[in-house]
């Protein structure tokens, strides 16, 4: 018997596995650094270089090899690194993170705590004994020592070996560390680090973060009640962050701490310190202002050099505020309806293109991410000078150094993706080997705009359906459905998951609705207040226009599932509109905003404390709708999960049984906010289809494909 794809999909962590990720090139183009595992099952990380000249690849460090055993990913992890792979949704092991020094030549990395060094040009790899445990190693970018965190300090190592602390250990509580990120902006403000050296090797800005003002979590395992239960600062919405400053370590002892009014920016969002200078990016409580400041880095004095405000909230955006030379500043704003690129504040980007990311700049030219506002399911590469880099249909994201450019490119005609290493501005050129497997189902996928609001939805159909057999099918939406997240693209591999529960006698509809990316500012800022009510309307907007064009749609059994945001829609959906959705599976849900961090949640609803915020709070909290729910739902939770923690589920489930409300409720042992767990994830999905049958009616059977 062929295997599953629920296991194949299990297996290969959704086909990630054997893929190059962390593709970074050279200054000078001459090498493509990446990570790579040796199959599409295999976790595990090793380093490779690709040499553009030569077309070769080769591997320069493996970690099976570097630490003797046949499975790195049996050692315990650190909780410093823990925490990184879970705020980074990683599930690999390994190498699962590197650092070069500027020229690209030399590479650190951390493997179990360890300390590894690699010479990229010769190809060789070896362990630096040091005071461990080791997290985040980062060579200067003269290559001539290495830092790194080890527990709550700072510390710097010769290439001897010897090291020293540079700054620590923290306060005898342990609520103070240097030089890592704090919660909020590894998981809300694309910062996944703690400390930048200077250009000549001889300090370093570190973050300083003192966790005692944040509230207290107790995360237990219940399964294993002979085990501590685990307490970890979260940030709940309205309750106090951390306190986070920057401070200037010399090696030579000298330090000053980097002066800006924290008080009204809190937020530090942004540090870039290269040859043009060093620059800092700070961010007001309620989000609506930033400021852009570069730093004196004798005095820790700053001077503003950009700034923004918003009446809703200035957006984060990848790879900006940079220096781009010359003094000057290049920035991202919302202005005109779209989110546009800004040099000194003349606009360099124009009126119909929603950056999402910048993937390079220069004195000359600005690489960057866009989507064209017509067709929000395909990414592009953009250039200031040159206009649309990528011609072909999908998604497409860029790794720049010198000359080359490699070019991640994925469509809806192929599994997987392709990394192409273009050199001069070539518009193909050698490919970087995957080893992705190949998925045993192909999506039976319609993209479509549904509605007045023209909404972003793929319909898919059981494999070798015709969209003309009107055939009832009962229906199936697959929304994530909320801000930051895309479901519907123009890519193979995101619809997977969907095509195998139409494969099993659904109709699947996705669609992203107002609050989703790419559709410019008033689209994202419809959400303001209200996480609840438009997100839902496009759901079901998209619905009943789909089965307009689709007659198969069985509008008597419609079911919902959804993980993270999505599941607080499902649950939404069934608890607010049991006329439309008939089942619902809701899985890691918010059901309270207040237990939801900071950074996130007021963003989108403001400061709870307040009369006003109360009554948004209580608008948008599932809590109250309890005594509401007609139709069966499914509650899946990880109870290991520091980001949407149990207490989301177990409240609900708790204010349903006080209702006389049935209802479901899985728990998984051991399991954070994702579901890595091979046999986990298998049988999550089994389960699921299993609750679809029981719930929409008896004709529907549970698949063993």
């Amino acid at each position: 018997m062929s295997e599953s794809f629920p296991r194949q999909y299990a297996r290969t962590q959704r086909f990630t596995l054997g893929e190059p990720r962390d593709v970074r090139v050279s200054p000078d183009g001459a090498r493509v650094v990446f990570l790579r595992s040796s199959a599409g099952d295999d976790p595990v990380n090793a380093l490779w270089v690709f040499d553009v000249a030569t077309g070769e690849e080769r591997r320069v460090a493996d970690p099976r090899e570097l630490l003797g055993v046949d499975d790195p990913s049996t050692v315990e992890l650190t909780d410093a690194e823990r925490a990184r792979r879970e705020r980074a949704r990683d599930g690999t092991s390994g190498i699962t993170g590197y650092a070069t020094d500027e020229s690209c030549r030399f590479a650190t990395f951390a493997v179990n705590g360890e300390l590894f060094t690699a010479d990229l040009v010769e190809g060789a790899a070896q362990h630096l004994p040091v005071d461990g445990p080791v997290h985040d190693p980062r060579p200067a970018p003269t290559s001539e020592r290495i830092a790194y965190v080890g527990g709550s300090s700072l510390r710097v190592a010769e290439l001897d070996g010897t090291s020293r602390v540079l700054a620590g250990p923290g306060d005898p509580d342990g609520n103070v560390s240097w030089g890592g990120a704090d919660f909020i902006a590894a998981e809300e403000m694309h910062r996944m680090r703690g400390y930048w050296w200077s250009p000549d090797g001889q300090s370093i800005a570190a973050c300083r973060v003192d966790d005692e003002p944040v509230s207290e979590l107790t995360i237990a395992d219940p399964a294993n009640p002979d085990r501590p239960p685990r307490t970890v600062r979260y940030p709940l919405a309205g309750s106090d962050n951390p306190t986070v400053s920057l401070h200037l370590l010399g090696l030579d002892g000298s330090r000053c701490e980097v002066d800006w009014d924290r008080e009204a920016f809190p937020y530090l969002a942004v540090v870039e310190w290269s040859q043009h200078g060093l620059l800092i990016s700070t961010q007001s409580r309620d989000q609506r202002r930033t400021s852009t400041m570069t730093v004196d880095p004798a005095t820790g004095s700053v001077t503003e050099v950009a700034s923004d405000d918003d009446e809703s909230w200035v957006e984060n955006v990848p790879g900006v505020p940079r220096l781009v030379g010359g003094g000057r500043v290049l920035t991202a704003s919302d202005r005109d309806g779209m989110r546009r690129l800004f040099v000194d504040g003349a606009a360099v980007t124009p009126t119909e293109l929603q950056v999402r990311a910048v993937a390079n700049a220069t004195e000359d030219e600005i690489i960057f991410l866009a989507n064209e506002l017509e067709d929000p399911t395909e990414l592009h590469i953009w250039s200031s000078t040159r206009g649309r880099v990528t011609d072909a249909p999908g998604s497409h994201t860029a790794a720049i150094g010198g000359a080359t450019m490699v070019v991640r490119s994925a469509d809806l005609s192929l599994p997987g993706a392709r990394h192409a290493v273009r050199v001069d501005g070539a518009v193909d050129g050698s490919l970087l080997a995957s080893h992705a497997e190949t998925p045993s189902i192909v999506p039976n996928v319609t993209l479509l705009r549904a509605g007045e609001r023209s909404l972003a939805t793929a319909v898919l159909l059981p494999t070798g359906r015709d969209r003309d057999d009107d055939t009832p099918l009962p229906v199936l939406l697959d929304p994530y459905g909320g801000p930051h997240a895309q479901r519907v693209t123009s890519v193979h591999n995101a619809h997977l998951s969907s095509q195998w529960f139409a494969d099993q006698g659904y109709a699947v509809v996705v669609s992203d609705g107002r609050g989703t990316p790419g559709r410019g500012a008033a689209w994202e800022r419809s959400v303001r207040d209200d996480l609840a009510n438009p997100p839902l309307d496009d759901q079901i907007d998209a619905l009943h226009a789909t089965a307009e064009e689709f007659p198969m749609l069985d509008l008597d059994r419609v079911a919902i599932r959804g993980w993270s945001f999505g599941g607080y829609l499902a649950a939404l959906a069934v608890l607010r509109r049991p006329d439309v959705f008939h089942a619902a599976i809701a899985g890691a849900p918010v059901t309270e905003w207040r237990l939801y961090d900071t950074h996130y949640t007021e963003r989108y609803l403001g400061d709870p404390n307040t009369d006003e915020g109360a009554a948004v709070y209580d608008a948008n909290s599932l809590l109250p709708l309890a005594g509401d729910l007609r139709r069966p739902l499914l509650l899946i939770h990880g109870l290991a999960d520091d980001n949407v923690v149990a207490a989301h589920t177990l409240q609900l489930s708790s204010a349903l049984l006080a209702a006389g409300r049935p209802h479901e409720v899985l728990p998984l042992v051991g399991v954070t906010h994702m579901t890595p767990q091979e046999v986990v994830a298998e049988n999550l999905l089994r389960h699921q289809l299993d609750f679809l049958a029981r719930s929409l009616g008896p004709d529907l059977e549970t698949s063993t494909t």
